[in-house]
């Protein structure tokens, strides 16, 4: 596996409502820096080795990809990173911006200049004390700004599936049969269903049951896979009995699917790369793909989450699992010590478990991998 580096962006969320994603580009920055400790500072920023002076930011750009180009460690950006309120879209870097850096009062300092003046340049610097949240924003363009890592990579894991906790699938209404008597449905067709539908819910997205995550030491449960199957709007019901016409469809529909009702969510998909606010040591517990090996630009499911207190765009060390060996001195068997082996940013956090990004991998990468602050 090669390695891999795809990219972050700032402080705007993407509101996911049934299937589409809706961008909402929102200026976090004043907020944002306030998450961090108020040790953070320039001064402590590495950068890398033969940086750029100035990077032409190009379409296909991940702001992860860029923040390596200028630091030794991606997700310290936030530390040098401040955005002028005062221009359109201060949040956002687009194709055809110029990245600089630059040295003031002997720290170092990211300008962007826009392609297209929307209000001149772009200052950004630490401790400037001028950061103000900035105007909601509706992009409506996906391709415009660039994003945090690559969209078409995880964009099935913010809109589609989901992890619920136990007894959520089984109570929810199921799919009966197609109205044409068709067991198989899909995209255009009407099904029907039956269970609890809420008044002012019209539209549901059918999920399949998936795999159950538990934890191997406790036996926790974690959650249980919900996987997106489509998007189904009900037009009429009587009872417990509901006719619905699907939307969109993954798969083909099955009798026994379930419904959740469609929520809007807010998730960040552009944003900061950052580090864990406490101390965090888990593993992968799932790799998207049903591979059993995996490195860059794969997606995988960790068994850390919100009660962890892990956020979008954190990122984590992956640490492959040291071989088990015979001692050959005493006969015992041993396991030599985890190595570093890549990174990973979360990008969707649910409870108890995360769907996050391998970013940079050394080598093939295994199931059961350790992952821990950077």
């Amino acid at each position: 596996m090669g390695t891999g580096r795809g990219a972050p962006n700032h402080g705007m969320t993407t509101m996911l409502k049934t299937n589409s994603l809706k961008w909402n580009a929102i200026g976090l920055i004043g907020a944002f820096l306030l998450s961090f400790t108020a040790m953070a500072t320039a001064e402590d920023v590495k950068l890398a080795p033969n940086h750029p002076n100035s990077y032409v930011v190009k379409k296909g750009d991940t702001l992860w990809a860029i923040s390596g180009m200028f630091l030794q460690q991606p997700w310290e950006w936030p530390k040098i990173w401040h955005v002028n309120p005062d221009i359109c879209n201060p949040n956002l870097i687009y194709p055809g911006d110029t990245v600089n850096l630059n040295t003031v009062d002997g720290k170092p300092q990211l300008d962007v200049t826009r392609a297209n003046p929307c209000g001149g340049t772009v200052k950004m610097s630490p401790n400037s004390g001028d950061n103000r949240l900035a105007p909601r924003v509706r992009v409506e363009s996906l391709e415009a700004p660039i994003p945090a890592i690559p969209l078409d990579v995880i964009s099935p894991f913010l809109s589609g599936n989901r992890i619920v906790s136990a007894g959520v699938l089984e109570t929810a209404p199921y799919v009966l049969a197609g109205t044409e008597r068709h067991v198989i449905t899909g995209a255009g067709d009407a099904i029907n269903a039956r269970g609890e539908f809420a008044a002012k819910t019209p539209t549901y997205g059918i999920y399949r049951k998936g795999k159950i995550y538990t934890d191997d030491e406790t036996g926790e449960l974690l959650g249980v896979e919900a996987i997106d199957v489509g998007t189904a709007k009900i037009t009429h019901t009587e009872g417990d009995i509901a006719k619905l016409s699907i939307l969109r469809s993954t798969r083909e529909v099955l009798g026994e699917d379930r419904l959740l009702p469609s929520e809007e969510r807010a998730i960040d998909a552009i944003f900061y790369p950052s580090s864990p606010k406490n101390d965090i040591k888990g593993k992968v517990l799932d790799v998207a793909g049903g591979v059993t090996e995996y490195g860059a630009m794969n997606v995988v499911l960790i068994d850390k989450g919100k009660r962890d207190n892990l956020e979008v765009g954190n990122v984590l060390a992956i640490f492959a699992q040291g071989e088990t060996m015979k001692d050959p001195v005493t006969g015992e068997t041993i396991k030599l010590i985890n190595e570093r082996a890549g990174l990973l940013m979360v990008f969707n956090v649910f409870d108890k478990t995360s769907y996050a990004l391998v970013l940079e991998s050394n080598r093939p990468l295994t199931l059961g991998a350790e992952v821990k602050n950077p």
